[in-house]
């Protein structure tokens, strides 16, 4: 009895000094990130100093009004009850906090999956025409031909034109009465063909825009990844007698991937808010034919009476989450094929 009594103090005291040194050792580990942290602050002052100019005006003209559209799609907010000045009189805001009630009310809708339909069907028409000519056209002009310079800069005009530019000008070939188009088929004894006027006509039409408009890029990035891959492999293949077709689906497809991914992922949600070649072209119809999500959206804005700037800003919140979620899909897909993005 008088061991257990001598003992147990000393395994008291042993604890204690345990519990101690493990409060130390947290202690010194948190320090020691603080001192990190500051030595690292204090090191890369001048690379924090020029970005925090960059990341106050990405917060203020994106964080807030994403911010601001968000709440909104969570109210009733129209053009009869936002905060307004008229004349002399200024009027305070009137609308209230609804929830959830605006996204039920849109995804119950059959025009919100109509359009949604379409958007999907132009965006996967556009991307994937858009991918196969540029990488068609990137492979003929990676080879040595006469001209070659010439023509790379030729495919990349319709880039530098801006994109209203160039959306008028082939409003004006595809008008029915007065076109090139129409003259031309005119000419080889054809009918007119109602490009705009014509829903499937139009879809075409928007389609063949903005193919028109996305190939350079296209181009000029699948010119980039096939300048990256070693002639060395061609030379082997050929020399193992690979042909062509087995040249390209063995060395240059697997070799533009990782750029592919890339370009395919970009061109994907700029094609899905495309706005201009769909508002110029056709502004939606003929009968809402071509109407995409954010040409919707915008004319719940702008256009109709009174503005529902409440469902038009719902209707923003819904295309982002669509597109952050082919975005998750779209990584975890090239992650288990081995690509690291």
């Amino acid at each position: 009895m008088a061991v257990e009594t001598t003992s147990r103090p000393a395994r008291v005291d042993a604890d204690a000094e345990g519990g101690a040194r493990v409060h130390r050792r947290g202690t010194g580990r948190k320090s020691g990130e603080t001192g990190r942290l500051r030595r690292a602050a204090a090191h890369h002052w001048y690379a924090w100093a020029m970005v925090a100019p960059v990341v106050v005006v990405i917060g203020v003209i994106i964080g807030y009004p994403l911010v601001r559209g968000v709440y909104l799609s969570l109210t009733d907010a129209d053009e009869a009850n936002v905060e307004r000045t008229i004349g002399v009189n200024h009027l305070p805001a009137t609308y209230r906090f609804t929830g959830l009630d605006n996204y039920a009310e849109i995804l119950g809708d059959s025009v919100f999956w109509d359009r949604l339909g379409w958007t999907v069907v132009w965006t996967a028409g556009c991307v994937g025409v858009t991918f196969a000519l540029g990488l068609t056209l990137a492979v003929m002009l990676n080879r040595q031909v006469r001209g070659r310079s010439f023509y790379r800069i030729g495919m990349i005009v319709p880039w530098g034109i801006p994109a209203f530019v160039s959306v008028f000008a082939w409003k004006m070939l595809f008008n029915e009465k007065n076109g090139l188009l129409n003259k031309v088929l005119d000419g080889g004894g054809i009918d007119a063909v109602p490009w705009l006027g014509d829903p499937v006509w139009a879809k075409v039409a928007v389609i063949a825009v903005n193919v028109w408009l996305g190939v350079p890029f296209m181009i000029v990035a699948m010119l980039g990844a096939l300048q990256g891959i070693p002639g060395e492999l061609y030379e082997a293949a050929e020399m193992d007698g690979a042909g062509p077709w087995q040249r390209f689906r063995n060395i240059t497809l697997p070799g533009v991937r990782g750029v592919s991914s890339t370009v395919v992922l970009l061109s994907t949600i700029w094609t899905f808010n495309m706005f201009p070649v769909i508002y110029l072209l056709t502004r939606g119809g003929p009968e809402d034919s071509t109407e995409i999500l954010v040409t919707y959206a915008f004319r719940l804005s702008f256009i109709n009476s009174p503005r529902d700037f409440a469902t038009s800003a719902a209707w923003g919140v819904l295309i982002l989450v669509l597109l952050s979620l082919f975005t998750v899909v779209y990584r975890r897909a090239l992650r288990r094929q081995g690509e690291v993005w």
